[in-house]
């Protein structure tokens, strides 16, 4: 019997999670210049928190870059 995918430890740090932890959430008020040394840390601000888009391109957008690629080639010898 094999082990469900959400129950898997090696990516369960990797993905996207909705709650950060207190420490976090400070973090992120530190970078925003929002929490200063001293300030109470319980009833901290909201936090903005998406997740990151990246990975591969879709075929659509390869297909587009590599024709604006060939345009840009013709344009330079025929400009030239």
């Amino acid at each position: 019997m094999s082990i469900d995918r959400s129950l898997k430890i090696k990516g369960s740090l990797s993905r996207h999670r909705n709650v950060l932890s207190r420490a976090e959430r400070i973090e992120k008020l530190i970078e925003e210049e929002r929490w200063a040394e001293g300030d109470p840390v319980t009833g901290l601000a909201k936090v903005a928190h998406r997740k990151g888009h990246s990975g591969k391109k879709g075929a659509k957008d390869e297909k587009a870059s590599a024709e604006g690629a060939v345009a840009e080639e013709t344009a330079e010898t025929t400009g030239s």
